[in-house]
């Protein structure tokens, strides 16, 4: 009897956000943010580089609002911004040897697999 009790309460307590989440959420909108800023100041060009820049980083926001609300259109989205952002870091980094972006990437790559895990997938709608 107190069993099912037990699994009850874990289940309601299960519907909320993890931390981890919210954290995410917060790094990837900053991210989202300083890269969108950049392309508008021409950093990335003024041509299709730019435009490209905008476009993603306007996916990725909607992403974080979406994983934010525990939608899995914004997981979804954000989930495939991690990874393109990890593996854009760890090829620059095979082409310039410049040590952030290893950290970047990493740090980008251990959030996509917090992501994937089935603790997250379950809290989504």
């Amino acid at each position: 009897m107190s069993e099912t009790n037990e699994v009850k309460k874990l289940e309601a307590k299960a519907h909320g956000m993890l931390p981890g989440v919210a954290g995410i959420c917060v790094f990837m909108l900053v991210l989202t943010l300083v890269n969108a800023f950049a392309a508008l100041n021409g950093r990335f060009g003024v041509g299709g580089g730019k435009y490209g820049v905008l476009g993603l980083c306007t996916l990725l926001a909607a992403g974080v609002f979406g994983l934010l609300r525990l939608r899995r259109w914004g997981w979804a989205l954000v989930l495939g911004g991690c990874l393109t952002l990890s593996l854009g870091n760890l090829f620059v980094f095979e082409k310039t040897h410049a040590g952030p972006f290893l950290l970047q990437g990493l740090f980008a790559l251990v959030f996509f697999l917090y992501l994937v895990r089935t603790e997250v997938r379950d809290r989504l709608r």
